[in-house]
């Protein structure tokens, strides 16, 4: 599933580039509403993130696109792989910027872990398949 935004002014560091901690906000937010998507009715909340890598800066004006795809499903928890990309300014090739996974714990109203039904066919999944199919060579290639 993609998701996109763009970096204004209010999300920059002292270095007049993206602060990591609004790039960290934006992969919990878009990574949930995939999952929430994903496994509707079931409550989930953030366990972790782990193999977080900054690969490059971020200009004000980028737009980013959020690559979010499940990678693996426990008995109560589920994992993202989240790849951001960036597309700046002038540009006209997008570059990876960020790359993540992201797990998220499904929890019963005490707060308990519970368990996640499993999914014949995730709407992300289905969604990235079929843009992919849509457009194969990019959105608007001819």
């Amino acid at each position: 599933m993609n998701t996109y935004t763009n970096v204004r002014p209010k999300h920059l560091n002292h270095y007049g580039y993206l602060f990591g901690g609004q790039m960290l906000f934006w992969v919990d937010e878009f990574a949930w509403l995939t999952a929430a998507r994903d496994f509707p009715g079931m409550n989930l909340v953030t366990r972790g993130m782990d193999r977080i890598s900054f690969e490059e800066s971020v200009a004000v004006g980028s737009i980013l696109r959020f690559h979010i795809l499940p990678s693996k499903q426990g008995r109560c928890s589920v994992s993202y792989q989240v790849d951001v990309y960036a597309d700046e300014q002038g540009a006209y090739e997008e570059k990876l910027v960020f790359s993540n996974m992201i797990t998220f714990v499904s929890i019963d109203k005490s707060r308990n872990k519970c368990p996640l039904p499993k999914m014949d066919k995730l709407r992300s999944v289905v969604e990235d398949f079929n843009q992919t199919a849509r457009f194969p060579y990019g959105e608007g290639a001819i």
